[in-house]
């Protein structure tokens, strides 16, 4: 059977809907729903293009993907498109972290939506994370002070842009900045867009249209793959940091 035809049934079924009811929606006949579904003929562009805007599921997902393991929350809103977006578990059934590699970080905007590239990445536990999905991604730059060069950034992925709350940090994937790990002030209702903050505040802050943000993942914890240098652990090189951040660290401060 062909994949197409196990994920349309699947996929009505995931919305109650009767083979009459779907063939209604989509404007066809029930009897051609039952054809394609057992696979005794193949869907024509036509109807692949209407199954696709329905669902609002990309054809080559359609086509190439086997969603009958697949949830309704399976799925997330890209745009006015739903992507696969497949949770990955472990034997016990505890949600797994994908990790994207340095050296592929670069690729991530063009797979972020790609349930192969997802696939191949390499995946961790850590057991005192949330619920919710999580991913690890390289945080490149000095721009995120404490955070060094090459330390991992987990996040959990935020659906729901009303859920983006001022003062905290994200990792977002960009339609023109690529992957980006800022403090964010949320300007949505304001203006439409988000302002993106560095920590390290040599850096400019600026702005993002949310339609030109593709996901966003709120900080979780963070993963430091270099040891802090002797000099880096010094008091006044700590009181000097938070000084650059805005911190007014007075009590600290009566203790050099």
């Amino acid at each position: 059977m062909r994949m197409i035809s196990k994920n349309i049934k699947h996929l009505r079924k995931l919305k109650n809907l009767t083979q009459e009811l779907l063939a209604d929606e989509l404007g066809v006949t029930r009897s051609k729903i039952g054809s394609y579904e057992e696979d005794r003929s193949a869907p024509t562009i036509e109807f692949l293009i209407s199954i696709s805007d329905y669902f609002k599921i990309p054809i080559d997902i359609l086509l190439k993907n086997d969603l009958t393991k697949s949830k309704d929350s399976s799925f997330i809103e890209i745009g006015n498109q739903r992507v696969l977006f497949p949770i990955v578990v472990d034997s016990e059934n505890e949600n797994l972290i994908e990790v994207v590699p340095i050296k592929a970080s670069a690729g991530y905007l063009t797979g972020y939506d790609d349930p192969e590239y997802i696939e191949q990445l390499q995946k961790i536990k850590l057991p005192f994370l949330p619920t919710g999905k999580h991913r690890a991604f390289p945080i490149k730059g000095d721009s995120m002070l404490p955070m060094k060069d090459g330390s991992y950034v987990v996040g959990r992925f935020i659906e729901d842009r009303n859920d983006i709350k001022t003062g905290k940090t994200y990792v977002l994937v960009t339609l023109n900045d690529g992957m980006v790990y800022k403090r964010i002030m949320n300007n949505i209702d304001f203006n439409g867009s988000l302002l993106l903050m560095s920590d390290n505040k040599t850096y400019n802050a600026y702005s993002v249209p949310i339609n030109e943000v593709l996901e966003i993942w709120e900080f979780t914890c963070s993963i430091n793959t270099q040891e802090y240098s002797e000099d880096e652990l010094k008091l006044s090189s700590i009181i000097n940091m938070f000084n650059n951040l805005g911190v007014e660290l007075k009590a600290l401060g009566k203790l050099m």
